[in-house]
C-alpha cells in the first residue's frame, strides 16, 4: 500500500526557513506540515533559542534530528574525528551532507515527500534538490514553484503536444488559449532557453501554469502525481527579503539574535556587525568580520574552533585562528569592513545581514536559510 504524502519543511534557526514556517501556517493552514531540525551540536545559543521561540509560535514540535545518533560525541565532532581531522571547507563540505542531507534522507525513508524550501523570490538559485525520487522540492516564495528538474521536463520540445492538450484542458476561453498555444508551441533553443519560455508563460499566468504543470505530473512519478489538489497552485506572491523581515516581526517571533547589530568603534570610526546566517559558530562560509564577532560576542566559542585546528588545516585560508585574534589583525579586520560598509554603494538595504550576505557567497543552502 502506497504511504501517505508528506509534507516537510526544514527550520535552519535562519530568517527565511522561520519565515516560510509561518507563511505556510498562516497561509495554508490545511497541509499537514512536518518540521524538522537538523542540529549539529554546535550551532549557536541564539539559533536553538531562536528554533525554540518557532516552535511555540507554531504551537507543533520541531522535531530535532542528529546524524550518528546515539554517539556520546556531538554529530560534528563524530565526523571530525571519522575524517581523521579534516575540517570541512567550501570545497569539500562533509559536514552539510552528513550533519544535514544524510539524516534529513534518513528521516523521509521511502515515503513520498513534498519538501517546501525557502530560497526567495529575489535569489536566483534553485536550492538542494534530492535525487531520491520520492522527494519533491516547492518554492513557495517564488514565482515559479517548481524546481528546475520538474521545469526541464515539463519545456522539453518534445513534450510540446502534451503541454498544448494540458493547457486547452485549463483555458478559460478560446483568447486565452490562442495565446498560450503560441508560447507553448515555441521550441526552445540556445537563443531561447527553458529559462526564458518559463519568464514568458509565467508572466501570463503563473496559476494557468501551475495547473499545467501539475496535470503534467499525474503522468509522472513524483509524490505530487498522485495529489487530487495541491493549494500552492493557486500562490502567486513573490516574496523578497524585506518581507521576510515583515513576516517574522509581524508574527511576534522576531529575527535571530545572532542578526541584532552591535556597534563597534575603531580608530575613532564607527561600524556595526553582526552574524549573517545560520548554522555551525565556527562555519567557513562566515566573512572575517563575523569571525571578529565571534571573537568578540562569543570568546568561549571562539576557542572552541581554535582548538580543531592543526598544522594544514585551518578555518581560515592562510592563517589560524590564532594568528587573526592577534589585536592589530582583529583592528585591520574591523578597518577595512568599516571602509567598505561607508563605500557602499547608494541604495543598498539598511540591514547589516544583506549587506553581508550580497558581499558573500549565499552558502549552502541546507544550512543558511
Amino acid at each position: 500500500m502506497m504511504s501517505k504524502t508528506r509534507h516537510l519543511l526544514g527550520v535552519s534557526g535562519g530568517k527565511d526557513s522561520a519565515a516560510l514556517a509561518i507563511y505556510l501556517k498562516e497561509k495554508y493552514p490545511q497541509l499537514e506540515i512536518e518540521y524538522y531540525f537538523c542540529d549539529t551540536g554546535k550551532e549557536l545559543v541564539e539559533t536553538y533559542r531562536f528554533v525554540d521561540d518557532l516552535e511555540a509560535f507554531l504551537g507543533k514540535k520541531i522535531i530535532r534530528l542528529k546524524a550518528a545518533e546515539g554517539n556520546v560525541n556531538s554529530p560534528f565532532d563524530f565526523y571530525y574525528d571519522l575524517y581523521n581531522g579534516y575540517l570541512p571547507s567550501k570545497h569539500a563540505r562533509w559536514c552539510t551532507k552528513n550533519m544535514k542531507l544524510v539524516p534529513f534522507e534518513q528521516f523521509v525513508g521511502s515515503d513520498p515527500v513534498i519538501s517546501y524550501v525557502a530560497i526567495r523570490g529575489d535569489e536566483d538559485r534553485d536550492g538542494y534538490i534530492s535525487r531520491k525520487s520520492n522527494i519533491q522540492s516547492i518554492f513557495p516564495f517564488r514565482h515559479n514553484i517548481w524546481s528546475e528538474d520538474v521545469i526541464g521536463k515539463v519545456l522539453k520540445n518534445s513534450n510540446i503536444p502534451l503541454l498544448l492538450e494540458l493547457a486547452g484542458k485549463n483555458s478559460g476561453s478560446v483568447e486565452i488559449f490562442d495565446t498560450v498555444e503560441r508560447m507553448i508551441q515555441k521550441e526552445t533553443h540556445p537563443g531561447y532557453t527553458h529559462r526564458q519560455k518559463l519568464k514568458d508563460l509565467l508572466a501570463f499566468g503563473a496559476v494557468e501554469f501551475n495547473k499545467v504543470v501539475f496535470e503534467f505530473l499525474k503522468g509522472t512519478d513524483y509524490p505530487l502525481s498522485k495529489a487530487g489538489s495541491f493549494p500552492l497552485l493557486e500562490n502567486e506572491d513573490v516574496l523578497a527579503r524585506s518581507d521576510i523581515f515583515n513576516i517574522l516581526e509581524q508574527s511576534g517571533v522576531g529575527i535571530p539574535r545572532y542578526y541584532r547589530e552591535i556597534e563597534f568603534e575603531i580608530n575613532g570610526r564607527k561600524g556595526v556587525y553582526a552574524r549573517s546566517r545560520s548554522g555551525c559558530f565556527f562555519c567557513f562560509f562566515q566573512r572575517k568580520i563575523e569571525w571578529v564577532w565571534l571573537y568578540e560576542q562569543h570568546p568561549g566559542l571562539f576557542r572552541e574552533a581554535m582548538k580543531y585546528e592543526k598544522s594544514g588545516f585551518t578555518w581560515l585560508d592562510n592563517e589560524t585562528l590564532e594568528e587573526f585574534s592577534r589585536p592589530e589583525r582583529l583592528n585591520r579586520v574591523k578597518e577595512d569592513y568599516v571602509e567598505r560598509c561607508s563605500n557602499a554603494e547608494a541604495g543598498r538595504s539598511p540591514y547589516l545581514i544583506d549587506i553581508l550576505e550580497i558581499a558573500e557567497n549565499e552558502g549552502c543552502a541546507a544550512c543558511f536559510l
